[in-house]
């Protein structure tokens, strides 16, 4: 039996979060998805109150540092923001209920799925875990050989706190 991961919630820890794209491939890659995700996050952010201390999106995963959400949890948060990805750069629409029972043959050669089914969520008890995790953002795409220098990559909040700018997506760093 596989060990299963363990969620505390309702501590006032913030999480970090990662959900990685279906077999780690790099299905975010282009710069639409990419965008298409951060927009997702920004709006979800807003409906359902969490904080959103950091980011980073990558072509193949996603990492989140967020405050847990004032309606919903991190999971809602997560399965929220597959959801509403996939749906927007698949360009899934709903189907009537009538058809909801009808199987239609997929398409050559698409995949499944974007998301894994699972994802990573880590509490940050400390302010040293904090920090830890901000850095890892901020060198994500430096590990992966993306840009030379963190401030290059847009899809991340490394320009709010380095440069104190906004980026696509509002921070709301923590106190």
């Amino acid at each position: 039996m596989a060990n299963k991961l363990i969620r505390h919630r309702g501590r006032g820890h913030p999480h970090f979060i990662t959900f990685t794209c279906y077999r780690r491939l790099p299905l975010l890659r282009s710069l639409r998805a990419k965008n298409v995700f951060v927009q997702t996050l920004d709006e979800i952010r807003d409906r359902y109150g969490f904080s959103l201390v950091g980011y980073a999106v990558m072509r193949e995963h996603a990492r989140l540092l967020i405050c847990e959400a004032v309606r919903g949890t991190p999971s809602t948060v997560v399965q929220l923001s597959k959801q509403r990805v996939s749906r927007r750069l698949c360009r899934k629409q709903r189907a009537p209920a009538a058809q909801l029972s009808l199987t239609f043959a997929r398409r050559e050669g698409a995949l499944p799925r974007l998301w894994q089914r699972e994802f990573y969520d880590f509490n940050v008890w400390s302010l040293k875990k904090r920090v830890e995790k901000l850095h890892c953002l901020r060198l994500n795409p430096l590990k992966k050989k993306l840009v030379a220098y963190p401030k290059d990559w847009p899809w991340s909040s490394f320009s709010f706190y380095a440069k104190k700018e906004s980026g696509p997506v509002r921070i709301d760093p923590l106190r």
